[in-house]
């Protein structure tokens, strides 16, 4: 068997391509772009491409916005204090703080300071808790780029057997919640379930956000199942290898044996990448309308 291949740049260019008609209709209606707010503490090289790579899809769609970059020596408070105008700000719709954060400044401190309906991320306690009641919230962005892979994948959720390896707070646990309201049942899995394996090999469709390099094997997958390949790691080529390049990017599911087996599957790169970006810019259009909507 040969996966399909679920290509997520093209389904990015897509979901692009809705936001930028709905920001000018927005426009059209309220005589001002959305508003997208993103804040960099420190000198983190990923989290510097991130950021310039979300500021530059906003800009593309028609979405105004700032990356403020701050020192790595910024306090906690200075940190609170900037998020606290842009909460006050009302021409910011969405506010994003690029994570990882320096260790002199609290994460989940910072995270529940960003107000829950300019929570484009959706890591705000409310928007958890709206996702796991079933309820209307803005929800992280990955899980919501996932869910749109396996609808592409043509899967059909409702009573399938889904597994769910990891359990953050920004991927596996909305993840999980998303596929619940979806129908599916749904197994959460993680570095201490037992015989991780064996629960792999029960998933119709199996998504795996754990941060370790190909972790999953071909022989752990069922035939024919959907695989979401949410990680991202980076390892080391052997010497000489061609085009002289020293390392190359992978998921936590080892490609090419899984693509043999599975009836979907998400490359790495070009897979979930993009598709988080995306809904990035779903969720600030969509809290851009629920603001304005509020106020009848």
């Amino acid at each position: 068997m040969s996966a399909t291949i679920l290509d997520g740049k093209k389904l990015a260019e897509s979901v692009r391509a809705e936001v930028a008609a709905g920001v000018a209709r927005f426009v059209a209606e309220h005589g001002r772009p959305p508003g997208l707010e993103v804040v960099l503490v420190g000198e983190d090289p990923a989290s510097q491409v991130y950021t310039r790579n979300k500021q530059k899809a906003s800009m593309e769609v028609g979405i105004r916005g700032e990356l403020h970059t701050l020192p790595a020596s910024t306090t906690e408070a200075e940190l609170l204090a900037l998020l606290e105008r842009l909460n006050e700000d009302d021409a910011v719709d969405g506010i994003l703080v690029q994570l990882p954060l320096p260790s002199q400044i609290q994460e989940q401190k910072v995270l529940d300071a960003i107000r829950a309906d300019k929570d484009v991320d959706g890591f705000h306690p409310v928007n958890a808790g709206l996702l796991a009641s079933g309820r209307s919230g803005l929800v992280p962005c990955t899980p919501r780029g996932c869910m749109k892979l396996i609808a592409l994948a043509g899967t059909k959720l409702e009573g399938a057997r889904a597994v769910v390896v990891g359990r953050s707070n920004i991927v596996g646990k909305p993840m999980a919640q998303l596929l619940l309201g979806a129908n599916a049942t749904v197994t959460m899995a993680h570095s201490r379930t037992k015989d991780l394996a064996a629960r792999c090999r029960e998933a119709d469709v199996l998504v795996v956000a754990v941060g370790r390099a190909e972790l999953v094997r071909g022989d752990w997958v069922k035939p024919g199942a959907t695989v979401i390949d949410v990680g991202m790691n980076r390892v080391a080529l052997p010497e000489g290898a061609p085009g002289g390049k020293t390392s190359k990017l992978v998921g936590d599911v080892a490609f090419e044996e899984a693509a043999r087996v599975a009836g979907a599957i998400t490359p790495v790169p070009g897979g979930v990448g993009p598709m988080t970006i995306a809904c990035l810019l779903e969720n600030t259009l969509l809290a851009a309308k629920q603001r304005l909507a509020k106020r009848g």
